[in-house]
């Protein structure tokens, strides 16, 4: 009987070079795995592989050698640990993100949840090629946003409170960017200069900063065979309902105007950055 190779793929079955043998890549969302998803992955790379697994560098995780006749074999005994295969082809992927604000002390946004939320709404998502997405929490920008097809940057705005604010200057040395300065006791900020770090509210000890937690969103961005640094349309998204609409306008965006095999950068080249960039803005100011 003739193998439907398309099918597997397009449910996480890459075929090998060993006639016979495919690579299963595995639904992890933001790098995220519990103990009981790693014990039977284990498990299941013992039984029905070579023993071990591979890491992707998009932080999924691979399993090698498993045979054709087991196909349906692994899939039962990897639900049994709340693992579900992955998905290649052109198509939604797996969502990408650092540990975020829930861990890290420079995160500015709940980056897991976000990815979460993210893999929820267009996980296998049909398109004319491969999408991704990446999250990173602050501007240290540990996973690259801006390599992916839509790139999220956390980021926090901040207005100074000049009542809670004692003039130490802490927030002066914090700002990396030049873009704070302290003057007769008064704390200027220049707008031109920021870059939402937040690191100036992190720094305060008294809490003398008003914040709001946002994203920073880039589009286009390429890591392979091209490379290309995604370009930032609005500066700074402070609602994350309209962030949701702005990356369901790139999904639409791209699955109406892209060729078949042709990535969302190329998409934005031929069709037009304006075009692009006018829907974006028709969705953010909508």
């Amino acid at each position: 009987m003739a193998v439907d190779y398309a099918t597997l793929k397009k449910g996480g079955f890459m075929r090998q070079k060993q006639k016979n043998n495919f690579s299963l890549r595995l639904r992890v969302v933001g790098g995220n795995l519990t103990a009981k998803q790693l014990a039977k992955i284990a498990e299941v790379s013992e039984n029905y592989g070579d023993g071990y697994v591979h890491l992707t560098s998009r932080q999924s995780v691979e399993i090698p050698f498993v045979k054709l006749d087991d196909v349906e074999a692994v899939k039962d005994a990897l639900a049994e640990g709340d693992v579900e295969p992955g998905v290649c082809g052109p198509r939604v992927r797996t969502i990408t993100a650092c540990q975020g604000e829930a861990i890290c002390p420079s995160g500015c946004i709940d980056t897991y949840a976000l990815a979460k939320e993210l893999d929820d709404r267009y996980f296998a998502k049909e398109l004319p090629h491969k999408f991704k997405f990446g999250i990173t929490g602050c501007q240290n920008n540990c996973l690259k946003a801006e390599e992916n097809d839509v790139g999220i940057k956390g980021g926090i705005k901040v207005s100074w409170k000049e009542d809670a604010c004692i003039g130490c200057g802490v927030c002066v040395k914090a700002c990396r960017q030049g873009a704070i300065t302290l003057e007769d006791g008064k704390i200027s900020v220049d707008n031109s200069k920021c870059n939402y770090c937040g690191r100036c509210f992190k720094a305060c000890p008294t809490d003398a900063w008003d914040t709001i937690h946002g994203y920073i969103v880039s589009f286009g961005g390429l890591f392979g065979n091209s490379i290309n640094k995604g370009k930032t349309i609005i500066p700074f998204i402070e609602n994350k309902e309209k962030l949701m609409e702005i990356c369901d306008a790139a999904l639409n965006f791209f699955a109406e105007n892209a060729k078949p095999s042709e990535r969302f950068k190329f998409t934005i080249d031929r069709v037009g950055r304006e075009k692009f960039e006018q829907k974006i803005l028709e969705v953010y100011n909508g």
